[in-house]
């Protein structure tokens, strides 16, 4: 859901995205009151001159009733770190915010999901839909009837065409883009530049133009890397 201006928001995340967002969301006027993150990686006690709070009890200083939530993570764990604080902070009542630039292109029936960051110069045409948690980065594009599903991640200059669909947890790096009608598979990872021109299988990394898949899976721990917010 989008906040309006002035609503009282709380950051889940101290990390690069989430000064990033705290810079996005201030410029707007909305006002933030922090940030929180899971003790065992609790660093600091302030970020830019705001509390810094464990995320497992965010809500004793950020009462639900009161604040929303926006989960500003990276696509660490190839988007499940955010998913899964996603679902922590909607257990503790938050409401979740989405981000959606003023200098994006938003056409006409589009739906847009809960904690979604939409960053400028973004164009998605009449008709798309797009679920929850997903980002995505400057420049990119997502043509009409397109369906993404909840927890992607979309780079810089990313091109979706039209009628296509982009599976759960599924990450497209800087450059790739898809040929009309195409489904991306859940779980997939789609290297920078790969043009994707057929259906890709779930799980799987795809690199190259026309893109192919390669011999390793997304489970693996390469690809998941190690827990940084």
């Amino acid at each position: 859901m989008i906040i309006e201006q002035d609503e009282n928001l709380v950051i889940i995340g101290e990390g690069e995205t989430a000064e990033l967002a705290w810079d996005y969301f201030s410029r707007l006027g909305f006002r933030v009151a922090g940030f929180s993150v899971e003790r065992a990686y609790l660093k600091k006690k302030q970020m830019r001159g705001l509390p810094v709070v464990p995320f497992e009890d965010v809500e004793d200083t950020f009462n639900p009733e009161f604040y929303w939530a926006f989960v500003a993570v990276s696509y660490t764990q190839l988007n499940h770190l955010r998913s899964r604080l996603v679902s922590a902070a909607k257990s503790k009542g938050y409401r979740l915010a989405s981000y959606i630039s003023p200098k994006a292109c938003i056409g006409s029936e589009v739906e847009i999901g809960e904690n979604c960051f939409i960053l400028e110069n973004t164009a998605i045409q009449r008709g798309a839909k797009i679920g929850a948690n997903v980002t995505i980065w400057i420049g990119s594009s997502l043509g009409h009837r397109t369906t993404v599903e909840d927890n992607c991640f979309f780079a810089t200059n990313v091109a979706v065409s039209g009628f296509c669909s982009v599976g759960k947890n599924s990450f497209l790096g800087v450059s790739s883009c898809t040929s009309d009608g195409v489904k991306v598979g859940r779980n997939c990872v789609i290297g920078a530049g790969a043009v994707v021109i057929k259906d890709t299988v779930e799980g799987r990394v795809y690199a190259g133009n026309p893109a192919r898949a390669l011999p390793k899976k997304t489970t693996e721990p390469y690809i998941l890397g190690e827990q940084t917010i």
